[in-house]
């Protein structure tokens, strides 16, 4: 995924390409799409709402240039995939979500991976 969908399409930051290499996407989808988890595309994670297609992730994470000591606000938790990886670019993220089980879908795939700097 990184090489073909980031890195050939211009995503230049290291510390992005780390993190989405590094970051287990198929856990924050549903396992119907499992065969679909690496594959450029958003995909349905329930409530009318997808998980954004990595391209755009790692986009939107280089164009933040987010560092190390930074604190970051998300709006829209989703899955929460994008939360691990402004997790692993700063040093807190505080992620909003209007959907009670999105947030708590959300909640516990982080915990399990143990993101302790996501709010």
């Amino acid at each position: 995924m990184v090489k073909y969908q980031l890195r050939d399409r211009g995503i230049k930051d290291e510390r992005v390409l780390t993190a989405m290499s590094k970051i287990p996407r198929h856990q924050f989808i549903d396992s119907s799409w499992q065969d679909l988890a690496y594959s450029d595309r958003p995909l349905p994670i329930g409530h009318n709402q997808t998980i954004s297609q990595p391209y755009i992730v790692a986009y939107m994470s280089e164009a933040a240039e987010i560092f190390p000591g930074d604190r970051v606000l998300e709006i829209g938790t989703g899955c929460g995939y994008q939360a691990a990886v402004l997790g692993e670019l700063a040093q807190e993220v505080y992620s909003i979500e209007v959907i009670p089980q999105l947030a708590q879908r959300a909640r516990h795939i982080l915990s399990q991976l143990n993101y302790q700097n996501i709010n």
